[in-house]
């Protein structure tokens, strides 16, 4: 994917509050969680990736995956031992020390928030089929009905370096009195966790790995440009925000989601692909929006155009006084 020529709009907005029902967690009194978003509205042509087509040809005990822990924290490494334990003999695990300095010599800024482009560069260097970015920790909770609680939780990124898209995410989280109860609660899971994702890449497997769009549409000129002379970019009539959800709010998570999106001479909205993925279900929450969303054509010279965009939406929590 080259990088987007021009910039044609911005703006920033912010969410109401994430409604909470029973069993929600207690927040500091006077403090407002707001979740609000930057959007950003680029234009690029999608060079065509690699379908993996190839990964056909083998069954999924030939599957070179890495899994990896970028933040090297002792539960974090604990459960990836544990659960590259229970994908043995099911998969071709590399090894954990080759895989992480691999994984270490590729600059990324955010490893739980990576472009197609990153994650095909990490699958390259690594030399694997696909690789999973692994994160665990215990946070103490409170809630309406109890005081205090301890809930231990691991999230688990599966990406296929041909393509560099996420293919599956997941999120397991357990409740325990005691830090060492949530956290023995979590590291039993490892065998269901590993069934898991052994089905979702046989799926991926037999399905083929998501190419994303390939059709070459042609990209916003640059300003001053020949092109440019008696051109208007596409334009949203109605910008709608995507949802901050749930999962995301009770983790702090702060994320970038890119999506190409394909508008037809018609302003109608043609195709969505993730260009940059985030889980926790704000890559479904920003597709959903966008579908909701009415366009101006781009035009030239009176005549409708179809244009690829890139649409990209920074999701934060705020505290607000």
């Amino acid at each position: 994917m080259q990088s987007p020529s021009c910039i044609i709009g911005n703006f920033t907005t912010e969410t109401q509050r994430h409604g909470e029902k029973k069993g929600k967690r207690k927040k500091a009194k006077g403090k407002n969680p707001l979740s609000s978003f930057t959007f950003s509205l680029f234009a690029f042509y999608l060079v065509p990736g690699l379908c993996g087509v190839l990964l056909l040809a083998f069954p999924i005990s030939a599957q070179r995956v890495a899994i990896l822990s970028p933040e090297q924290t002792a539960q974090t490494q604990k459960f990836a031992l544990q659960l590259s334990g229970s994908l043995s003999g099911k998969l071709h695990i590399l090894d954990e020390d080759m895989g992480q300095a691999a994984f270490r010599s590729v600059k990324v800024e955010n490893p739980f928030n990576l472009t197609t482009l990153q994650g095909r560069d990490i699958g390259e260097v690594i030399g694997c089929e696909y690789f999973m970015l692994v994160r665990s920790g215990t946070l103490r909770r409170s809630s309406f009905a109890k005081d205090e609680f301890y809930e231990s939780f691991v999230t688990v990124f599966l990406v296929n370096s041909r393509s560099g898209r996420l293919v599956y995410w997941d999120l397991k989280s357990f409740e325990g009195d005691t830090p060492a109860e949530s956290e023995r609660l979590l590291f039993a899971s490892s065998e269901n966790f590993a069934a898991e994702i052994t089905g979702h890449l046989e799926s991926s497997r037999k399905n083929g790995a998501p190419s994303g769009n390939t059709t070459q549409i042609e990209e916003v000129p640059d300003a001053g440009s020949i092109a440019a002379k008696n051109f208007h970019p596409p334009m949203p009539y109605k910008r709608i925000k995507p949802e901050y959800t749930r999962q995301a709010y009770f983790y702090d998570i702060r994320a970038t989601v890119d999506v190409s999106v394909d508008i037809d001479q018609d302003g109608a909205v043609a195709a969505i692909e993730v260009e940059r993925w985030a889980g926790f279900g704000l890559d479904e929450s920003v597709i959903d929006a966008v579908r909701k969303m009415n366009w101006r054509p781009a035009m030239r010279n009176g005549k409708t155009l179809r244009m690829r965009v890139l649409l990209r939406y920074n999701f934060t929590k705020i505290e607000k006084e």
